[in-house]
């Protein structure tokens, strides 16, 4: 046999291999018509969520659970119906809370009724704290509406009104999320997010006791949306879709806050962003630190997922919500992130609150689906949801 009778030959051989190699693999190809998706990997829930509470009016952002385990969300005045925007779940249900009356918008009393409440938190000395944002649909804050209002658990009736001065609340200013220290001042400090959706973003400081109120950090980089930022929320960019076509940034300052264990440390984040930024919480305090040298002090602690709510805990962890992956998202001290709660209902994990039983509770609002986000269609399926995973830790301490 010559040489090229033999490349002819084992030529041959290896292409008849290769076609029955073909039609063995193709024997084991199931028809088309027989497959069905439920039989295919698929994404893996992490973690185990109880559902808590559904809400089939308006639309919920905010939550907090008290120390004997009471629970108050808020609905704020965004274009949803909304008879009350602040309220307590009890037996299935929510109702208005204090009362019906005070949650009745009235301009004409901006600072004796509840305009449109973004966030409550409870602040572990036995009051409920009420954040009024005074800015219904995102206008510009109603003159002295924007406020704090404590109201005392034991007896429901309201304590103490904050209304924050007019040089804090700029004519973008909306007022998001507040976390509070009795360690610091005479009566104690609130910090505040503005996540101004069109102005500056920045971290307000208000004493407790006068009322005195100061910005920090307006405009800086970590209160700002981030350059280049573009969430992709159930794999469709997230843009504000006009019903002309028109599309604009989803463009929101700081938002998520949370406070150390300690009192010494103040973490926050842009919602439109991933990274997670803290700052030393006596230095935002101090008339001493100019502008410029506190945002040399700001920490860029690097990526955790784009996140609507911050908490933290007594054991020194941090958590996040990741709106673009349906979780939740541990930090441990070390600063090492690990997720706690995954899953397809958890569309859009909004406010986080450790609970006295061991276990972090959240808000699931769908915000993604609202109208603006979808050339005025509103996407959004009822029941919106509050939800909770078990951490085993406990609130961290105001005082």
């Amino acid at each position: 046999m010559t040489h090229s009778d033999f490349f002819k030959t084992a030529l041959a051989a290896a292409m008849s291999l290769s076609l029955a190699g073909t039609a063995l693999a193709a024997q084991k190809i199931t028809p088309l018509s027989n497959i069905a998706l439920a039989q295919l990997a698929s994404d893996k829930p992490i973690g185990k969520t109880d559902v808590v509470a559904t809400f089939t009016g308006a639309m919920p952002t905010g939550v907090t659970v008290t120390d004997n385990g009471r629970i108050f969300v808020n609905f704020p005045r965004w274009g949803d119906d909304v008879p009350f925007t602040v309220g307590e779940v009890k037996a299935g249900k929510v109702v208005a809370y204090p009362n019906t009356e005070v949650n009745q918008p009235d301009n004409s009393r901006p600072a004796d009724r509840f305009l449109s409440v973004q966030s409550v938190v409870f602040d572990g000395q036995g009051y409920l704290w009420v954040l009024d944002t005074a800015a219904p649909k995102f206008s510009t804050p109603v003159p002295g509406g924007a406020k704090l209002v404590a109201i005392d658990l034991k007896t429901n009736r309201i304590a103490k009104t904050i209304v924050f001065p007019a040089s804090v609340i700029l004519p973008a200013t909306y007022v998001n999320d507040v976390r509070f220290d009795f360690r610091a001042g005479k009566a104690g400090v609130a910090y505040v997010t503005d996540s101004s959706l069109s102005g500056t973003g920045g971290i307000i400081v208000v004493d407790l006791a006068t009322g005195d109120a100061v910005r920090r950090l307006t405009g800086d980089r970590s209160t700002s949306p981030e350059q280049g930022f573009v969430p992709v929320v159930e794999g469709e960019t997230l843009l504000q879709r006009h019903p002309d076509g028109t599309t604009a940034p989803f463009s929101v300052a700081s938002d998520g806050i949370a406070l150390s264990a300690d009192g010494k440390t103040l973490y926050y984040s842009p919602l439109s962003g991933r990274h997670l930024y803290a700052v030393s919480t006596a230095s935002l305090r101090s008339p001493d630190v100019s502008e410029a040298q506190l945002a040399q002090q700001v920490r860029d602690l690097g990526e955790k997922g784009a996140s609507d709510g911050l908490e933290s805990d007594a054991n020194g962890a941090v958590y996040a919500g990741d709106y673009e992956r349906n979780a939740i998202r541990r930090m441990t001290p070390d600063g090492k992130w690990t997720t706690i709660a995954h899953g397809p209902q958890i569309l859009w994990p909004d406010t986080l609150s450790v609970g006295p039983d061991g276990y972090l509770y959240f808000t699931v609002n769908q915000l993604h689906r609202q109208p603006g986000f979808h050339g005025g269609k509103d996407l959004r399926q009822k029941p919106y949801s509050l939800m909770r995973v078990r951490i085993d830790a406990a609130p961290a301490p105001t005082r």
